[in-house]
């Protein structure tokens, strides 16, 4: 390291610390007398319906059941899906049909469909939160194939989005579902698949 390095690497460390504490002091000053929780029982209830309210196929499962109906679920796509690399093989042990796990960006656009997990879930707005950890697989893989089925482990339902956003990791990429992709610009003419999937099916399980 020459004595330019050092000098720019002093001061980026005394930027970036005092940037830090800024940040935390501001966010200490943030009211927080809003109620927190608007739900307390029949969260799961209230997930299944407010997903369902955007279109999105749910279905809620007990963890037995998952590997039967992801696979039937999967049956009725003609072609490959995408899956991450470490999505849990036991949740596609009885698929019959091809899956790519780990596909290449350029192979997205041929499958057929895609299988995650998320990181989160928030029951008031039936909302679906990938930050693209484990079982997740990259950004691309959620929003290129035109179907999408999700798996949601009732443990990670929050019933409101305070609490979801504390489960959460601001610094990762979080892509927020709720329902498929849609949109209304076009002379208030709802098309769905716009920038995402056309299709999104929701395992919940118990």
């Amino acid at each position: 390291m020459n004595a330019r390095e050092e000098i720019l690497g002093r001061i980026e460390r005394v930027v970036a610390t005092r940037a830090a504490a800024e940040v935390a002091a501001s966010y200490d000053r943030i009211d927080r007398g809003y109620l927190r929780r608007h739900h307390e029982d029949g969260v799961l209830d209230l997930f299944a319906e407010r997903v369902a309210d955007y279109r999105a196929t749910v279905l809620r499962v007990s963890a037995a059941e998952v590997p039967s109906v992801i696979a039937e679920r999967l049956a009725t796509r003609p072609g490959s899906c995408g899956v991450p690399g470490d999505l849990p093989s036991e949740w596609t042990s009885a698929v019959d049909a091809p899956l790519v796990r780990d596909p290449s960006v350029s192979s997205l656009d041929g499958l057929a469909g895609a299988v995650t997990g998320c990181a989160a879930a928030i029951a008031e707005t039936g909302t679906i939160v990938l930050d693209h950890g484990v079982a997740q697989g990259p950004r691309a893989l959620s929003l290129v194939p035109d179907y999408h089925l999700i798996v949601v482990l009732a443990e990670q339902v929050a019933p409101d989005v305070p609490e979801a956003l504390e489960r959460l990791d601001a610094r990762r990429p979080l892509t927020f579902v709720s329902g498929p992709s849609a949109t209304s610009d076009i002379e208030l003419s709802r098309v769905e698949g716009v920038h995402g999937p056309r299709t999104l099916e929701v395992l919940v399980v118990e």
